[in-house]
């Protein structure tokens, strides 16, 4: 937990108040130093305990939010993972099942922290609400802005990849709200870039959403991530980036989505260490599997 500044203070006091005996205090105006002091730091250790014990109810509540890590649709297997720089993180994943199809939806709001992450479930609630009016991911883009922008200025602007895919016939329509391009790897090694959308959530209300569909195929592999992963750094500050993102992707090969997650992720991880992580970082792989999980 990034509490630095708190613990800081808080052993600055156990300090002032061990070097206070009672013995020290010679008169009763010493010894009522001293108990206040005491009191001071009791009240501290509780309120820190308190607090401690919210943030972790929170991220509970985040992680009943978002989708299984591991969740499988007809031949489809779709792996996530979510990974806080604090408590409770600004990134979500979610999966929907519709009778127009599997909703999944990647947000990320900026900043981080309790204040990002208290965003999650309003962002969230908001696709929720849209997915039932509609079964386009631009409408319900679209429907998830003007809710955002009626928040103005107390929102933080947001991103958005959502998709809808048919588990049965493997397509996939999807709008990306200024988020980073998700990544499709085709069997046959060719790599796309999958960007079509607008601009990020609470720009403008009236803005305009574009929508892409692709067709995913036996052996493909589709990647999702937040700009956490792209923007990691190592000690001589450059970042991960994109050119080594789909260097990773097509190293990790085929195999399960969730061998395939932990292996781009593992990547991230080697790669950024021993800096610690700078933002949230969520990473969704799909891929359409010859052999379901419930077979193997």
């Amino acid at each position: 937990m990034a509490h630095s500044g708190f613990n800081g203070r808080l052993a600055t006091r156990r300090a002032v108040v061990s070097s206070i005996s009672p013995l020290s205090g010679r008169n009763s105006a010493g010894r009522l130093l001293y108990r206040d002091l005491e009191l001071k730091v009791a009240a501290l250790q509780k309120d820190y305990a308190a607090l401690h014990t919210e943030l972790v109810e929170a991220a509970h509540v985040h992680r009943r939010l978002c989708a299984p890590r591991l969740v499988e649709c007809g031949v489809f297997e779709i792996a996530s993972e979510t990974f806080a720089v604090r408590h409770v993180p600004g990134d979500f994943f979610t999966i929907e099942e519709t009778s127009h199809g599997v909703i999944l939806a990647l947000g990320d709001i900026c900043g981080k922290g309790l204040a990002a992450g208290m965003w999650t479930t309003n962002l969230a609630g908001s696709v929720v609400s849209h997915t039932a009016a509609s079964a386009e991911p631009k409408a319900i883009v679209s429907g998830v802005n003007r809710d955002h922008c009626r928040m103005s200025p107390v929102a933080p602007l947001a991103s958005l990849f959502l998709a809808r895919l048919d588990p049965v016939t493997g397509s996939l329509d999807y709008c990306s709200a200024g988020h980073p391009p998700a990544l499709l790897l085709r069997a046959d090694g060719q790599l796309e870039s999958l960007s079509e959308g607008g601009p990020l959530l609470g720009v403008v209300a009236a803005a305009s959403f574009d929508q892409g569909c692709v067709q995913l195929g036996l052996g493909d592999l589709l990647l999702i991530c937040s700009d956490g992963i792209l923007e990691s750094f190592d000690e001589a500050d450059q970042e991960f980036g994109q050119e080594r993102l789909e260097i990773e992707l097509r190293r990790a090969g085929s195999g399960s989505a969730d061998a395939m997650l932990f292996s781009v992720l593992g990547a991230v991880q080697d790669f950024v260490a021993p800096r610690p992580l700078t933002d949230d970082m969520t990473l969704v792989v799909i891929n359409h599997s010859e052999n379901p999980i419930n077979e193997r």
